[in-house]
């Protein structure tokens, strides 16, 4: 389903939060999506200094690769993939120094996931990972999958995050749903369609364009 309408100005301001500018608002909302998703696969949360100069650095490595432009109003962009070689050289240098008392295996995925939310290229039409059945099973609709994503049953990069009000989404994701129905969804909304990540992803957005 191609995306054709974007928040306005005055609605993406609205939208996002200003904690004392970008790099302290970054740390917020990204400490906010990773104490969840230690939490949702139980695992024990990041001491809190340490998940601030994470974040900060995760901050700093995006901005200095660069965030991507943003898409002209008659580009409607392509889906992509970030190779697993930039992945590895833009992690390292997040962990270069930081001293994470033995949770780096715990963190790469997580960090994986979030570099791509910041740094992949835009694009208007959702890939519908979310709702690709295969065999009678749509992989993005399962629990345990789905407790392993930041982003839940989403792409990081899908465009409906800054394109769909949560209650539009949930609908979507709802009348989609066919592992368990869409009870099994309302049941675990918070995994499945986080909104934590999608504050993130809209600053993000915004970043891109005031950049």
């Amino acid at each position: 389903m191609p995306i054709r309408e974007e928040p306005s100005p005055e609605d993406q301001q609205r939208l996002l939060p200003d904690h004392g500018g970008p790099a302290a608002t970054f740390a917020l909302l990204a400490g906010n999506c990773l104490r969840r998703f230690f939490a949702q696969n139980d695992r024990p949360p990041l001491p809190e200094k340490l998940l601030l100069e994470y974040a900060a650095r995760l901050w700093a490595v995006v901005n200095e690769e660069g965030l991507p432009r943003p898409l002209a109003p008659a580009e409607s962009g392509e889906p992509g993939e970030m190779t697993a070689d930039r992945v590895a050289r833009l992690t390292a240098k997040i962990f270069q120094g930081l001293e994470i008392l033995g949770r780096q295996a715990e963190l790469d995925t997580p960090t994986r996931q979030l570099l791509k939310a910041c740094l992949q290229p835009e694009f208007r039409q959702c890939r519908d990972s979310y709702r690709e059945v295969v065999a009678g099973v749509c992989r993005r609709q399962e629990l345990a999958r789905a407790r392993e994503r930041i982003s839940g049953s989403h792409c990081v990069d899908c465009p409906y995050w800054v394109a769909l009000r949560p209650d539009q989404h949930a609908r979507l994701l709802a009348k989609s749903w066919v592992t368990g129905g869409a009870e099994a969804f309302a049941g675990n909304r918070g995994v499945f369609l986080p909104e934590d990540f999608r504050a993130l992803r809209r600053f993000v957005w915004g970043q891109i364009r005031a950049a």
